[in-house]
């Protein structure tokens, strides 16, 4: 699957699960946990972690995929990677920012925020 399908994927499947969700689901094919424990793994990451104050569920989904495909190794490397270009592609990293819920203008719709955290994830594990 190219990364622009994959990051489509993700966008059909955020209608019906949380940003999270949506992201790790989309790299489904090349993880080694099955999907509904990848759909508990991310339901507690909606809506910024459920309150809109924390980092976007997306960007947490695509640093899950990162630690899930290399076990842990490196981790952190890739989040140091995949978490700037979240940011440089959507404006910013928190939810309630990203929403505009203080300002008034959004900056990235859940829709960009699920195939940009696809983006920025695929683009750190290549």
């Amino acid at each position: 699957m190219t990364t622009e399908e994959r990051m489509e994927r993700a966008s059909s499947l955020k209608r019906n699960m949380n940003c999270c969700q949506a992201v790790v689901r989309a790299f489904a094919d090349t993880l080694s946990l099955d999907e509904a424990t990848l759909m508990s793994l991310g339901s507690g990451f909606g809506s910024g972690m459920g309150t809109m104050e924390g980092t976007c569920g997306a960007l947490v989904g695509a640093i899950m995929v990162a630690g899930l495909r290399t076990n842990g190794a490196g981790t952190a490397a890739l989040s140091r990677k995949i978490m700037p270009r979240f940011k440089e592609l959507c404006g910013a990293t928190i939810c309630k920012d990203l929403k505009g819920i203080e300002t008034g203008k959004v900056l990235c719709s859940c829709d960009n925020c699920v195939r940009n955290a696809v983006r920025a994830a695929a683009e750190a594990l290549a």
